[in-house]
């Protein structure tokens, strides 16, 4: 153009603009104005200054604020808001606030552009805050707050702005609809969902892409694939929203091959897919398990150009690390050129599940900006691959962190650490943080609560934070249930399953392995056969293997072992080693050596990696007088390199872990102990109640030194929590019980596990009838999925 006047580099700003060309739209401000043929007016300064904001760069919008005061452009309102806004985009929320603070009538562009930056960098609180101080608000208002509630997983309040919305008298559009039902998806309310979609019909207002892509979303959300799909198919105007969301929708609940179906349906419309549609699908890969498609997939990601796209690469680093590829998951994200936060953490997750925690370590460590899921991810690794002391004092470092605050994810690590070690005091420290920072109303945190609480033998606790939980779910019935299985308080724990399901609340899978574990550690035979009937006949739930096994423990421990050997010997899938074990175990109480030897058998033929089954067998055959038997057991375990993991117990007094190995002399106070201990024996025998056990002999036991450590080391009334990595041999156990039960008449906890379900057994109320269930000597053995087991005695 020969000549150029403000009005064609406006356009020219504006063309750039529209098309994402931001900073080619700076570019043409800074040669206007180097230009000697015309200077800039306000529409040239608010266009630079939404480019500037776009493009996030405080340094440049300060020069053009500069430039607005120095050629007195300030006074004009559009200027202004333009300003406002670009401040507020660029992070420069101190500035903004200055500004606006400066404005005589501030009109509602700038309270909503205030609302936004406060939302963002400020927090939920404050963007509240500020909207009820806004003297009016328009739907542009109502829609921002409702969207930013969402965001910030305050789904139950924007519902209930919607409700304060439409007393104000105003109509709900697209953009409203979008939002609150992308609310109700996040707190799965259905029913919600569709009153809203039944008002949008009602209204004839008109399901657009993004209305449809929501209701889409909402149903797949909410587990109503059918409604989901109908929808779908219902709708004149798909994009690549809708498309993604009924993908996704499938695959998270494991529909994998339907999912791909509708992908390459896609692909058949000649539809294009972005790379959040691809990196869903790659994700459906992860729950198949399928490295062939997932290469697959990874081949069409290069084809598209879509392998460099953050959220597709992060798809495949998931997808390689689950299906046992590590390696390839590595190349994945060695060859992005750029990384976020997921990135770095889906690698930390990788080792994790892989076991490698030195591998995940050097992963956390490179990383320049953690955030609280990288610290998650980390502090998970330690706690999920058994180092949970380790877990605890990453939560101290992070804590040292100003801009890392712990989320309800990480209190449900720790909690569970702590319930892993019976580490009690450190989570009631715990349980006070979570009220400091006020999420100790979360399900999640209270679940953790509940568990916690019950590992750790204090299962009146447990109860208290169980009834505190105003909206309980499935977890927190679950928890409450497996608790009371935990203590061996069958009634309490049927008790609980029957009010859940007066609550109209569906069991699953784990209630069923948790009241059938219940049944088996109180005798109630009956009441296990029942339940485990009802279980695939009333609410149509396939037993699995752990339900088995709790038949075959509850049969077993009640001397039924003729029927408990054909329940097994008839099961409709193979028996695991915990089913097998089970009955071998209840062989070996009730002496039945021929039985036993079946169940051996079995064991040994599952290549089972249990050093305990195969020591337990061997002791079997030691006892019957086979000692050549016994001897081959032995010589399996080692042909098999299994070997028997050494014991050691561990006890907590006054914050300090103390560990006794078995034979330990290393202890500074051993002869107090050892004095300690002969003490506790002299007094049982003087009562005659244990004459047939070798008690002497065994004295040097790890979790009989930790016994004795914890009755010379703590108050009377306190109670004696102890840890062992292993199965509690039964003198042990009846060293503990029978001095709760005739020498001090307090309450003893012992938690053992068969399999995944653990036991804690008490000497007062309904556990005085289940004491009779399992003998005098409580003969009772198992051992955590984890290798872990505890014992608590109040001295």
């Amino acid at each position: 153009m020969p000549v150029r006047d403000t009005t064609s580099w406006n356009t020219l700003m504006s063309g750039y603009f529209q098309n994402g060309r931001f900073s080619d739209a700076v570019k043409a401000f800074v040669c206007m104005n180097s230009s000697a043929d015309c200077g800039p007016n306000m529409f040239t300064l608010t266009c630079t200054m939404k480019a500037c904001g776009a493009l996030r760069c405080q340094g440049l919008g300060l020069q053009l604020h500069g430039f607005v005061e120095k050629f007195d452009f300030g006074r004009d309102a559009q200027v202004e808001g333009a300003l406002v806004d670009m401040y507020v985009k660029c992070g420069a929320m101190d500035l903004a606030s200055k500004l606006f603070d400066q404005l005589e009538s501030p009109n509602l562009f700038f309270w909503n552009s205030m609302l936004l930056g406060y939302s963002r960098f400020y927090g939920v609180g404050r963007a509240i805050e500020l909207f009820d101080r806004m003297p009016e608000r328009d739907i542009v208002s109502w829609n921002m707050m409702i969207s930013i509630l969402s965001q910030h997983g305050r789904d139950s309040d924007a519902l209930s702005m919607l409700k304060d919305m439409r007393n104000n008298g105003l109509e709900l559009n697209s953009t409203t609809y979008t939002s609150i039902l992308s609310a109700c998806a996040n707190v799965s309310n259905l029913e919600w969902g569709k009153h809203l979609h039944a008002h949008i019909i009602r209204t004839q207002l008109g399901i657009d892409a993004f209305v449809g892509s929501a209701l889409v979303h909402l149903y797949a959300k909410c587990d109503d694939l059918k409604a989901a799909k109908r929808t779908f198919d219902s709708l004149t105007d798909r994009n690549t929203v809708s498309w993604t969301s009924l993908i996704g929708g499938f695959a998270t609940y494991g529909y994998i091959n339907e999912s791909i179906d509708l992908f390459n349906q896609m692909r058949a419309e000649f539809l294009t897919y972005d790379e959040f549609t691809l990196a869903t699908v790659i994700s459906a890969c992860c729950g198949k398990v399928d490295v062939c498609l997932g290469s697959q997939l990874h081949s069409l990601s290069l084809k598209s150009g879509c392998d460099l796209a953050i959220p597709v690469s992060n798809s495949l680093i998931t997808m390689y690390a689950k299906c046992g590829s590590v390696r390839s998951a590595e190349l994945v994200f060695d060859l992005m050129a750029e990384k976020d936060v997921i990135s770095w953490t889906s690698m930390i997750t990788a080792y994790s599940q892989a076991g490698n925690i030195n591998k995940a370590r050097t992963f956390f460590d490179k990383m320049a900006a953690k955030n609280i899921v990288t610290w998650n991810a980390m502090l998970g690794t330690y706690i999920q691959n058994g180092d949970e002391e380790v877990g605890l004092k990453m939560y101290s470092a992070m804590l040292r962190e100003n801009d890392v605050r712990p989320d309800w994810v990480t209190f449900v690590s720790l909690l569970s650490a702590c319930a892993e070690i019976a580490a009690v005091k450190l989570g009631n420290q715990i349980i006070a943080h979570t009220i400091k920072v006020g999420l100790n109303l979360d399900n999640s945190v209270a679940n953790a609560v509940i568990t916690m609480y019950s590992k750790c033998g204090k299962i009146a606790e447990a109860r208290e934070v169980f009834d505190s939980v105003i909206n309980k779910d499935l977890v927190s019935w679950n928890a409450m249930i497996t608790g009371y299985a935990q203590h061996g308080m069958g009634k309490q724990a049927i008790k609980i399953f029957e009010s859940m399901l007066a609550k109209g609340i569906k069991p699953d899978y784990i209630s069923y392995v948790a009241v059938l574990a219940g049944c088996s550690h109180s005798g109630l035979v009956q009441e296990g056969k029942f339940y485990f009937d009802s279980m695939t006949r009333v609410h149509n739930i396939c037993a699995g293997l752990e339900h088995f096994s709790c038949m075959a423990d509850l049969l077993g421990r009640a001397g039924l072992l003729e029927e408990a050997k054909n329940f097994i010997v008839n099961m409709p899938i193979q028996p695991s080693a915990e089913v097998w074990g089970a009955l071998l175990a209840a062989c070996k109480n009730y002496g039945n050596a021929e039985l036993a030897e079946l169940a051996g058998k079995h064991l040994l033929e599952l290549d089972s990696k249990d050093s305990g089954s195969y020591m337990l067998l061997a002791k079997i055959y030691c006892d019957a007088g086979k000692s050549n038997d016994s001897a081959q057991v032995r010589k399996l375990m080692r042909d098999r390199g299994i070997k028997k993991n050494p014991g050691h117990s561990w006890i907590e007094v006054e914050n300090t872990i103390h560990v006794f190995k078995a034979d330990d002399v290393s202890h500074p106070q051993i002869i107090h102990i050892q004095r300690k201990l002969d003490e506790l024996i002299e007094k049982i025998e003087a009562v005659g109640y244990i004459k047939t056990m070798s008690l002497r002999s065994e004295r040097h036991h790890s979790e009989k030194l930790a016994v004795a450590f914890g009755l010379m080391s703590l108050p009377t009334w306190m109670p004696i929590h102890i840890m062992k990595n292993l199965r509690i041999c039964s003198d042990c156990h009846t060293l503990g019980m029978a001095f709760a039960f005739t020498i001090l008449e307090k309450d003893l906890a012992l938690a053992v596990t068969t399999g995944e379900v653990e036991f804690l057994a008490h000497s007062s109320s309904e556990m005085v009838e289940s004491k009779k269930h399992f003998g005098l000597s409580f003969k009772i053995s198992g051992e955590t999925s984890n290798g872990a087991s505890s014992s608590a005695i109040s001295a």
